[in-house]
């Protein structure tokens, strides 16, 4: 931020410390949602699901590897309530939907960061419950990852899953926003980019069988990886544009 703009401020208000705050009000408003979703996920998949199975005659393939669709649609949920949940009540208190964006940017990508831990922990203490118990690990859907000790490429995969969605989910967020329903309908493939390059660079996943089955194979990591970094940044990039002429109030639909 220039000089001009800092001796603005009220005094001991910088841009770093306005910024810390607003990551800090999008941690506080958002936190009951994440924590809710990594609680049920674990209540669901690791206690009902487990003794279920157990119930109806042992396991032998992954309980945790059910819910793997459920982190990339719930971040997507996420990055579509950051726009409608902060912007009025961010600008009304000075802050720029610059800085509005670069925070949701950074806030996104932590989560993303945070719920791809949370999988590759699971993951782990799973193999772990399962070696103990001679059960077989055998996954639902096809992965990155071959065997759950890998959790470099675990961490891969639900990482850029993850933060693509997220980005679509910005885009849809400030789309429908900004130009409400019917408009923001029709861009809605346009705001989907960054979650389908995803999916049909990485083929994980639900929609790997489809693709694999009319013959189309995955891209090296190499080239996959920095393309959804890529993608997923433009997402973002693209959304702040579209916010910064963007009015406080939604469109009328």
């Amino acid at each position: 931020m220039s000089a001009t703009v800092e001796h603005a401020l009220p005094r001991g208000v910088t841009s770093t410390n306005r910024l810390r705050q607003v990551l800090l009000a999008m941690l506080v408003g958002t936190r009951p949602m994440l924590v809710g979703y990594w609680l049920v996920m674990l209540f669901l998949f690791l206690t009902i699901g487990v003794w279920y199975l157990i119930a109806t005659g042992g396991l032998d393939r992954s309980m945790w590897d059910w819910g793997t669709q459920s982190p990339k649609y719930f971040s997507m949920a996420i990055g579509i309530t950051i726009t409608p949940a902060y912007l009025s009540l961010l600008i009304a208190q000075g802050v720029t939907r610059r800085m509005l964006s670069i925070a949701s940017g950074i806030y996104l990508t932590g989560a993303a960061v945070a719920t791809a831990a949370l999988w590759v922990l699971m993951y782990q203490g799973e193999r772990v419950l399962y070696s103990a118990q001679g059960w077989s690990q055998t996954m639902q859907n096809p992965h990155l990852f071959h065997d759950t000790s890998q959790a470099g490429l675990i961490f891969t995969e639900f990482f850029l899953l993850i933060l693509s969605h997220e980005a679509a989910g910005w885009l849809l967020g400030i789309t429908f926003c900004r130009f409400g329903f019917w408009r923001g309908l029709l861009m809605l493939p346009l705001s989907l980019i960054p979650a389908a390059v995803t999916e049909f660079l990485l083929i994980a996943q639900w929609l790997a069988d489809v693709l694999t089955s009319i013959g189309y194979q995955r891209p090296p990591l190499a080239v996959a990886v920095p393309s959804i970094l890529v993608v997923s940044a433009l997402g973002w990039y693209v959304g702040y544009l579209l916010l910064r002429p963007m009015a406080l109030k939604p469109a009328k639909s």
